[in-house]
């Protein structure tokens, strides 16, 4: 029933988009079933439930969200779980999580300031948010969003022994621990050419010799993920800043800002709910009297 009115409310090109990437998630949950790989069978599941967040914030929350937007956010979504975790584009293209990062900080700071955006223009709402003030906070809530995010990853790799604050190869260290003296100075190392690994894997002890220098523990992909997240909340909000102190003339940021529905609009919704739910009942009875 929700699919449906979904595909009822929404223009053509929204449509194909959902339904073009829904065909693909299906496709590859199948796939992976045949292969017996179940977390990835998961994965596709929750990928069809994350797909149906638009139409929730549509119909319960009575937002409309521009047309642009739920394509970047369903494109999104397909491409951290599919492309990144299932098809493995995270290890394929160095800069997959990168550009997925840069992109969450964007529409994480839209969606903040649609947040104040409509309360600023609420006839209930008595003060009036200045614009810097609107973008100020459309960029902290965006920051935000990211380190909780890098939280559940940390949580998850320390919890669950993932990888999702991905390591990789350095072949510098500027360490303070390395100082013979004890004392607060840091001693560099460059040019580094191998390290080796003494422990256990599987319950058995081994010795792993990582050519090329050392492995960084997460850190630089943390800090590499919270830069761009910082990039992308810093571009949205400079526009989001621009639209609303003419909104004539950057109309264009329309295309990323969530909007409260008007009451025609909410009524229209629901008379087409009632119609659909019409049609269905009338189905239904049709098959049953066959």
């Amino acid at each position: 029933m929700e699919i449906k009115n979904w595909l009822k409310n929404y223009r053509k090109r929204d449509v194909t988009v959902y339904l073009v990437l829904r065909a693909l998630v299906i496709l590859t949950i199948i796939v992976q079933a045949f292969r017996g790989n179940w977390e990835n069978v998961f994965l596709g599941i929750l990928t069809l439930v994350l797909f149906l967040i638009p139409s929730f914030i549509e119909h319960r929350l009575k937002i409309k969200l521009p047309d642009t937007l739920e394509i970047i956010i369903l494109l999104f979504i397909f491409s951290a779980e599919i492309l990144g975790e299932i098809q493995n584009f995270y290890g394929i293209f160095r800069q997959w999580d990168t550009i997925l990062h840069t992109i969450n900080g964007f529409l994480c700071a839209a969606i903040g300031f649609s947040l104040i955006d409509i309360l600023n223009r609420s006839k209930r709402f008595h003060t009036q948010m200045s614009p810097i003030f609107v973008a100020l906070v459309a960029f902290c809530f965006s920051m935000t969003i990211g380190v909780l995010w890098e939280f559940f990853e940390f949580g998850m790799d320390e919890v669950f022994k993932t990888d999702m604050q991905k390591d990789r190869m350095v072949s510098m260290v500027s360490s303070v621990e390395l100082n013979e003296n004890k004392e607060n100075v840091p001693v560099v190392i460059q040019k580094i050419e191998e390290t080796k690994i003494l422990g256990e894997i599987n319950g058995e002890k081994k010795e792993l010799v990582l050519s090329g220098g050392y492995l960084d523990i997460g850190l630089k992909d943390t800090m590499k993920d919270l830069l761009v997240n910082f990039v992308g909340a810093v571009v949205f909000s400079c526009i989001g800043l621009l639209y609303i102190k003419d909104r004539d003339e950057y109309k264009f940021a329309e295309n990323f800002i969530p909007i409260m529905k008007t009451e025609e609009e909410i009524e229209e919704t629901k008379k087409e709910l009632e119609r659909l739910e019409a049609v269905l009942k009338a189905k239904k009875e049709k098959k049953k009297k066959k």
